[in-house]
């Protein structure tokens, strides 16, 4: 039973990039499988698997003859600075069980948080009542698993859009290869999504970034479906860093009317004028907190629940329950697929929406 568990999971794992920096695969069981251990277990690799960590990992296992884990993984290069910058690799770590000297001062990852701090050289890590680590944190500027992705899919959209460009110039604006494919979806946006909300007039202004954020939220969403474990548009400061972007371009380049409407509404009267303008200036606000929110929490939602469903196969122990879950498990990760493309696509329309009320025209309002 123990190794049907396992083959089980591979299985998964194939579907739903079943993997993290700083977990255990394959190795929810403790030495007391008890269910209450095997339940912290799985609650434990589902919050790793959330956070950001500096390496990929693809798997690992217990060695029988040595006991020791045995980890595959792709480290990532730490850069530090205390006193002056401090590079070496993630691996150097040994997964928080070494410590790593450099030139005077020594540095250990803190298993629980994934995060570096300064120790001895016995790598002691104080804590308060609450396990919070009280140790010094450098300045940490490491190239971890989501910074590594970002470049990753931003190099991907560089060279795929500048083939794409160059194909159109050299075949008469007619597309080859890959552009087949990329360029209807590029049309659908430009006459479904930024054209109807934004305008004839103004709507170029917006195009490459309408492009940019559905196509940059898409791979994102879609790489965390792979065995690479990634998590980015998971992680709130993602979001948020995209959401911002919105709020900028809409602010920055609104008309007068757009300001007019929110702060003295034209034909309104002026008690109600004075209730209305500090609502319609939350709402500025708000709509794009709505963006980093909706898309944060669906896609964390989705990994939550996927391994939440690997997690019952242990939890179960047996032929049927098991079996259920792995079909539930795919199933899920099917969905997600789509999900990762109507996210972006919900992404990119509000935006498109947002910015066509801060360029529309109203000029028969009195």
């Amino acid at each position: 039973m123990k190794y049907y568990r396992k083959l089980l999971l591979i299985a998964v794992a194939l579907f739903v990039g079943f993997a993290n920096g700083y977990s255990t695969p394959l190795n929810f069981e403790k030495d007391n499988e008890k269910k209450g251990d095997i339940k912290s277990g799985i609650k434990e690799y589902i919050t790793h698997h959330l956070k950001d960590s500096h390496s990929f990992s693809i798997t690992s296992w217990k060695d029988e003859q040595t006991g020791e884990k045995v980890y595959i993984e792709v480290p990532l290069p730490v850069i530090l600075y205390d006193q002056g910058f401090k590079f070496f690799w993630s691996s150097d770590f040994k997964h928080g069980k070494s410590v790593v000297s450099s030139g005077e001062s020594y540095y250990k990852l803190e298993y629980h948080d994934s995060r570096i701090y300064k120790t001895d050289r016995l790598g002691q890590i104080n804590y308060d009542e609450n396990h919070h680590p009280l140790n010094e944190k450098p300045l940490d500027f490491s190239i971890t698993k989501n910074i590594a992705t970002i470049m990753i899919v931003s190099i991907l959209m560089l060279l795929l859009f500048v083939s794409l460009a160059k194909s159109f110039k050299t075949n008469k604006g007619i597309s080859i290869g890959i552009g087949r494919f990329f360029e209807p979806i590029i049309l659908y946006i430009r006459d479904e999504i930024a054209i109807p909300n934004i305008g004839e007039k103004k709507y170029k202004n917006y195009m490459s970034f309408l492009l940019t954020i559905f196509f940059f939220v898409w791979f994102l969403n879609l790489l965390g479906l792979t065995p690479l474990g990634v998590n980015v548009t998971g992680n709130i400061a993602v979001t948020f860093s995209l959401a911002l972007l919105t709020f900028l371009i809409t602010n920055l380049t609104a008309n007068k009317n757009y300001w007019g409407h929110i702060f003295w509404m034209p034909g309104v009267p002026v008690l109600i004028k004075v209730v209305l303008a500090p609502i319609e200036l939350l709402g500025v606000f708000i709509k794009p907190f709505s963006l980093l929110i909706r898309l944060y929490a669906n896609i964390q939602a989705g990994h939550i629940v996927l391994y939440s469903l690997i997690g019952l196969m242990f939890i179960f122990n047996n032929l049927v329950g098991s079996s259920l879950s792995f079909v539930l498990a795919f199933f899920i990760s099917i969905i997600e697929i789509l999900v990762a493309l109507l996210q972006a696509y919900i992404f990119t329309m509000l935006s498109a929406l947002y910015f066509g009320f801060a360029v529309a025209e109203h000029e028969g309002d009195h």
